[in-house]
């Protein structure tokens, strides 16, 4: 299976605020670029929403993947195998618990490597990541992020 290499990134107009997550797929000579836009979101939620929607991309199970994200939250969250321990303990007192379930299910499915690169550094694909992510975050048609309004109203913020 050839290797799969993704890049990701999450933006957020203010946090909470309208949000975006943009990621760029590569397998060979093949290129997918992903985006979606939502209202009331964080920057966290999108940084992770990116990785995930990518990873759900991924037809056949079993991939060695590398992920690139400039988000130390997710790298470091699965790097350093904190999210494990959280899942262990039922996710309590954690945010994005929606997120991170959806997100263990499909890590599971492939040989993930995650690799930190510094935001905004010129880094071509993770740039074009981060323009993907500000244009939905900034675009029409932005979806409610149904996850975030239910971890407000869980939080008692409402």
């Amino acid at each position: 299976m050839p290797q799969i290499t993704i890049y990701t990134d999450g933006a957020a107009k203010g946090n909470p605020g309208n949000g975006g997550y943009g990621a760029v797929m590569l397998s060979g000579n093949h290129r997918k670029e992903l985006s979606a836009g939502f209202i009331k979101t964080t920057n966290n939620r999108m940084e992770l929403l990116s990785v995930i929607v990518a990873l759900e991309q991924i037809k056949n199970d079993g991939a060695d993947v590398t992920i690139f994200s400039d988000s130390k939250y997710v790298v470091d969250s699965v790097e350093k195998r904190w999210v494990f321990g959280w899942e262990k303990k039922g996710f309590a007192k954690k945010k994005n618990i929606d997120l991170w379930k959806r997100f263990l299910k499909v890590y599971k499915r492939h040989n993930v490597t995650f690799k930190w690169v510094k935001g905004h550094a010129g880094n071509p694909l993770n740039e074009r990541c981060d323009q993907l992510a500000v244009a939905a975050a900034t675009g029409d048609n932005l979806l409610p992020d149904e996850g975030f309004e239910e971890q407000q109203k869980e939080g008692g913020l409402f």
